[in-house]
């Protein structure tokens, strides 16, 4: 068998999602090019930043809160993209999601040696983007102290398995213990993790409790530097506006939007309705002459309307 050497090949991923329109509204506000769509015969776009290329394509029947599909995007500047990648979702969405879709997840530093962050779009797709820290990629051992064991297996619920519930319930387990103190290093860690995961399940009550509580820990200026991702966690979750993107809110007071269909701050209606022959194409909301208002085949603005 003959080898090739120094052929330029590629992989490229080719993610589901149930309408084009959210997903590249999304990868927009993220800095990235919608270099290719189309709507049939069947609906597909292509999107690019830079060196990353990404493929999607839709499936009416698809459903993306179930989604599995995920793929990891290597790059140098991790932290650096990920204030980026904040800021264009807070500009494009009014708030930086955190929970539902999409949402964007903290960077932390994994048990198997990178330093990472968890996007999800609109279609549920996942990226990890990271960047290797050594070149051991194995899952370094739990270790043996109880706190620190909670923080180790919690932190890959949480962050690598993108299972909030199951961290929640590490983290419970070893909060209540009576035996036993965490090292004030430990206990930051440990609330403020908490913490985010009590935010990601739409606990924002309990999740300001716990900041608070970890913000009043005494640190010495080493500590403080040694928990330099989990006081940045704290800080996202001080903020009002990020505590209160979500379905919970005070009772009378009217219903906010679902996590799960963040709307732009200026959605645009991309005209799904096809008129029929002899009349005139009209705006969502206005009605035509006889009093009857179209209807959206899309389901919503930004559907691919198919």
């Amino acid at each position: 068998m003959t080898r090739l050497v120094g052929v330029d090949e590629t992989t490229i991923p080719v993610l589901p999602c149930q309408a084009l329109q959210p997903v590249i509204d999304f990868y927009a506000a993220l800095g990235f090019d919608v270099t290719f769509q189309q709507r049939s015969p069947n609906p597909y776009a292509v999107v690019e930043r830079g060196r990353i290329q990404l493929h999607f394509f839709a499936m009416k029947r698809y459903r993306p809160a179930e989604s599995y599909s995920t793929c990891v995007v290597r790059a140098a500047e991790i932290d650096a993209l990920h204030r980026t990648f904040r800021a264009g979702l807070n500009e494009a969405y009014g708030k930086v999601p955190t929970r539902g879709l999409p949402r964007i997840g903290p960077v932390s530093d994994t048990s198997h040696g990178v330093r990472q962050f968890l996007l999800t779009d609109p279609g549920g797709n996942t990226l990890r983007f990271s960047r290797p820290t050594g070149a051991e990629q194995h899952h370094r051992p739990a270790p043996e102290g109880t706190f620190a064991r909670a923080l180790h297996h919690a932190a890959l619920f949480a962050d690598s398995r993108d299972d909030p519930a199951a961290a929640a319930k590490v983290f419970d387990r070893v909060l209540h213990l009576t035996t036993g103190q965490p090292t004030p290093v430990e206990r930051v860690r440990l609330l403020a993790l908490r913490a985010d995961v009590a935010h990601r399940l739409g606990d924002d009550e309990h999740a300001h409790s716990l900041a608070a509580e970890a913000s009043a820990v005494h640190l010495t200026p080493a500590e403080r530097t040694s928990v330099t991702d989990d006081l940045a966690r704290l800080t996202g979750l001080s903020d009002p506006a990020q505590l209160s993107c979500g379905l919970s809110r005070a009772p009378g007071a009217r219903p906010t939007t679902p996590p799960h269909a963040w709307p732009l701050r200026r959605p645009e209606w991309r005209g799904p309705v096809r008129p029929a022959p002899g009349t005139r194409r009209t705006c969502p909301g206005r009605r035509r002459p006889g009093g009857r208002t179209p209807s959206r085949r899309g389901g919503r603005p930004g559907g691919d309307g198919r």
